[in-house]
């Protein structure tokens, strides 16, 4: 007989006593003598028997599994917020269950789907560029699964939420280039429809008009990925001599931003300096350095556990949603005077 296979039943025919028996013998139960409980457990152990987690989680209607819907799985950001979720869920007894939508809205939905088929007991979410229609996630959440909303978030839909200051990272970001010297900026901006993208635009613009600069339509550009980059690498070198600065909407659009200026001739931070968000590993070992926001993935994940968490222990009580903000902090380093 297979180990990962047998049962309680097997255990209880095998030793000769009854499955009630046995399931009180493993759980320390009172009524159950000490030389019995030692049989049943050192058998258990000895066949490496586990418990059915799915027969568990049907009885107790609880599978302590967590859904994790996120964009990109290689983007560091994500990866440090998959850390900070795992840590956290784990010290409370909680598996992580790590879907990615790859960008794609029909995608984000079959993985909805498949995490609540799976029956975990909440869901957090970071929607795709490409989700417009937020049905799929509304659902769930009527259907009385918690649901919380990380970094790129819905903000129609009545949900807890954990996000950076986006408005507040892109305005020091944008004035730290201002107090640089810098007074024709050009912003490579996520798609606006993306609440990250609106709120950084809208803070990018807010550093402008406060330091009495014209907000110039035609420096900015939806540019977001270094593929993105790559496709506008002449539109961008014909601005290069109008410009002195750059405020790119992350750090992989700043890097390959600079890395063009650069084959072409142009010098950071002499001619045209840079400012990304972000704060990954490789904005320490570019060069220059990046100058950039840190996004703080790790507390994010932490922070979206528990409020889930207090979710899933008070499922009755009326519970106001929270949107926590994180704050966030400029790294200042080569790219930037």
């Amino acid at each position: 007989m297979r180990s990962s296979h047998i049962t309680i039943k097997d255990i209880a025919r095998i030793l000769g006593v009854s499955p009630s028996t046995v399931s009180r013998a493993l759980k320390d139960h009172p009524d159950i003598s000490e030389d019995t409980k030692k049989l049943v457990k050192t058998f258990a152990e000895k066949v490496n028997y586990r418990p059915n987690a799915l027969a568990l989680s049907l009885r107790n209607r609880k599978t302590n599994m967590i859904g994790l819907i996120i964009p990109e799985i290689v983007h560091h950001f994500f990866s440090s917020v998959i850390s900070g979720i795992e840590d956290m869920a784990y010290a409370e007894g909680y598996h992580i269950m790590i879907c990615q939508s790859n960008e794609n809205y029909q995608r984000e939905v079959m993985n909805v789907q498949a995490l609540t088929d799976l029956r975990v007991d909440g869901l957090i979410v970071s929607v795709s560029k490409t989700t417009k229609d937020f049905d799929h996630i509304e659902k769930v959440s009527k259907d009385g699964i918690p649901v919380v909303l990380f970094d790129r978030v819905v903000e129609q839909l009545d949900l807890d939420k954990v996000v950076i200051d986006d408005f507040d990272g892109a305005r020091i970001a944008t004035e730290h280039l201002i107090k640089s010297g810098c007074k024709n900026i050009l912003h490579l901006s996520a798609p606006i429809h993306l609440l990250i993208g609106k709120n950084r635009f809208e803070g990018y613009e807010a550093a402008l008009k406060n330091n009495n600069l014209e907000v110039d339509n035609d420096l900015v550009l939806k540019c977001d990925t270094r593929e993105d980059v790559i496709s506008l690498q002449s539109h961008i070198l014909s601005l290069a001599p109008k410009i002195d600065g750059i405020f790119a909407v992350n750090d992989s659009t700043a890097i390959a931003v600079m890395q063009i200026l650069q084959k072409n001739g142009f010098k950071v931070p002499e001619d045209i300096q840079v400012v990304g968000f972000g704060d990954g590993p490789n904005a320490t070992i570019t060069s220059p350095t990046l100058t950039t926001v840190e996004q703080k993935g790790y507390e994010m994940g932490r922070e979206s556990v528990k409020i889930l968490l207090h979710r899933l222990a008070n499922p009755n009580a009326n519970i106001d949603f929270q949107n926590k903000i994180i704050t966030p902090i400029l790294k200042e380093r080569e790219s930037t005077k």
